[in-house]
């Protein structure tokens, strides 16, 4: 690899790509630049136009077939996590460019689902509410919570996350009860829990968690229907993908008192718009795209990021995710 080439880490919210892992060899051989916001999409394709090297975390920034044909130096993507599903990886391929991936299996994993089980607690005892009241130099609120013992836990997703709910709820002594469209009785059993067809599940929840990839199948899952047929006592939390719940039906929920509130940690439209309506919506705990944000996790992501990174530049490329492009 001759001359110095320019990479960029993408979506660094934290700031903290350059600390929690080893650039030193990196940075020896390129220049490395750190965007700690979203660039929207005509924005990035004029902005990243001058680097080889594109450093993703997750999913948040996209990459569709416009941006890729908008920006000619690039040789590279280097992305964290099972799969970049907003990067078109044919758009990469047909120009040549790599999709590298150096994850190792078992790390992470726990995040989401402490956040999620964190944002349910949050949720039922109103804690972000009587924070900002005695912020404001009040002493107890209007809240008046609920227990969780005994409340039934309703699962949408009982995968490897959502069986780490089931941990939680067993030690709160809550029952649990899951559906997802590929679910079987034997498989909830194994893990305690009782398998419920979708419309149960809305019916019988006092807590409903979503724990489901999203796809074609599952987009918009959760609409008016699910939400007049859950309890006014219900509560829903998303900590998942935004889209699996139609978001106007949850503001309409929440503003009519169909339901008693909601946690959601993911949205349709990321970064959440300044004049989105969920922001307004009543009853609603909000976190911006936490799940996976801890220290632990985002060490490991960003040594993946270097060691392909590092592996580029010598000329050996590792982890690559699309065989094809090499060939085009």
């Amino acid at each position: 690899m001759s001359g110095r080439l320019k990479i960029a880490i993408l979506d660094d919210y934290q700031n903290v790509a350059l600390q929690v892992a080893d650039w030193s060899k990196i940075k020896a051989v390129a220049d490395v630049d750190v965007f700690d916001r979203h660039l929207p999409l005509e924005e990035a394709k004029t902005v990243l136009k001058p680097y080889d090297i594109l450093c993703h975390l997750r999913e948040r920034m996209a990459m569709p077939k416009e941006l890729f044909d908008a920006l000619p130096n690039l040789k590279m993507c280097a992305i964290v996590g099972v799969e970049h599903r907003t990067l078109d990886k044919k758009a990469a391929s047909d120009r040549g460019i790599l999709v590298c991936n150096d994850m190792k299996p078992g790390g992470g994993g726990h995040g989401t689902p402490e956040l999620a089980w964190g944002m349910l607690i949050a949720a039922a005892r109103g804690i972000a509410l009587e924070h900002e009241h005695m912020r404001k130099g009040g002493w107890q609120g209007p809240s008046m919570g609920v227990s969780l013992a005994g409340k039934t836990l309703g699962l949408l997703g009982l995968g490897r996350l959502g069986k780490r709910m089931v941990r939680y709820a067993n030690a709160f002594e809550m029952p649990v009860i899951a559906w997802s469209q590929n679910l079987t009785t034997e498989a909830a059993a194994e893990v305690g829990v009782k398998r419920v067809d979708k419309e149960e599940l809305f019916k019988q929840s006092d807590f409903i968690s979503i724990h489901y990839v999203l796809s074609d199948r599952s987009r918009g899952i959760v609409g008016p229907a699910e939400f007049n047929t859950m309890k006014p006592s219900a509560y829903i939390i998303n900590t998942s993908r935004g889209p699996i719940i139609q978001e106007k039906a949850m503001i309409d929920a929440l503003n009519s008192g169909k339901i008693a509130g909601a946690a959601v940690d993911v949205y349709d439209v990321e970064p959440l718009p300044q004049n989105s309506p969920v922001r307004s919506a009543k009853n609603l705990t909000m976190t911006p795209h936490l799940g996976y944000v801890t220290q632990g996790s985002l060490k490991l992501f960003y040594d993946a990021i270097v060691r392909c990174v590092e592996a580029y530049v010598e000329g050996k490329p590792i982890g690559i995710t699309n065989p094809e492009a090499v060939k085009s």
